[in-house]
């Protein structure tokens, strides 16, 4: 009887995938999170290759550190030549939520920075509509209750505040459930115009350039399927 891939294992094997795009004798960007954790312990196999790597989170700059690869401040890089993380969803044009770790202004800004985007998951992350996974939305704690006020006004969603939880940068974070979203980067502007709101999970502005999709049949590269 054939043995079922786990969705760990799967995870594995889209981030041994994604070294083939790793430039060598560049600084590479990394984000944060449970497949991104897998990626960072294979770069470690290749890391002699590379001048560094620009850190998502704080979580990630560890890991990075304690497998010897040096990580670099942003403010000292002029250009990353490759993103790699994972996602929370993902649809065929390639947008996504992020921030189920809570490092999504971190993970946007080296998004931005980078040539290149390389998202990795499991297959359960792609999907047709954005929005079963909740919009982590990053917020000034003096704004959150206004903050997800307009929210809910806005988008007709439920904003819940997870609880104990701190950015990286000192802020919190709205959970928006009940989203169906059908314009990604209209919405993604929307809530970022809301006073208060530091950034939100949806890299539509700046999607994926690539996802590396982790099957039971194996790893599928996805490219962006342009809507006519």
């Amino acid at each position: 009887m054939e043995q079922k891939m786990t969705q760990d294992e799967m995870k594995i094997e889209v981030a041994k995938a994604a070294l083939k795009y790793v430039i060598p004798e560049t600084i590479i960007g990394v984000g944060t999170g449970s497949t991104a954790n897998f990626f960072i312990d294979e770069l470690a196999t290749i890391k002699e290759r590379i001048e560094g790597a620009v850190a998502s989170s704080v979580a990630t700059a560890n890991r990075l550190e304690d497998h010897g690869i040096t990580v670099f401040d942003l403010n000292d890089v002029e250009e990353i030549s490759v993103y790699i993380d994972g996602a929370d969803e993902s649809d065929k044009q390639l947008n996504l939520i992020k921030g189920g770790g809570g490092a999504l202004t971190r993970e946007k800004i080296v998004a931005a920075v980078s040539s290149q985007f390389v998202c990795i998951a499991d297959e359960s992350k792609l999907v047709s509509v954005l929005g079963d996974f909740p919009l982590p939305v990053e917020v000034i704690p003096m704004s959150t209750n206004y903050a997800k006020r307009q929210i809910v006004k806005m988008t007709g969603g439920s904003a819940i505040l997870r609880e104990g939880f701190t950015t990286d940068n000192g802020n919190l974070i709205l959970d928006i459930h009940d989203l169906k979203i059908e314009d990604p980067k209209r919405l993604e502007n929307q809530l970022n115009n809301i006073v208060g709101v530091v950034t939100n999970g949806l890299f539509a502005g700046r999607g994926a350039d690539i996802l590396l999709l982790g099957t039971a049949n194996g790893v599928q590269t996805i490219t962006p399927l342009i809507e006519n």
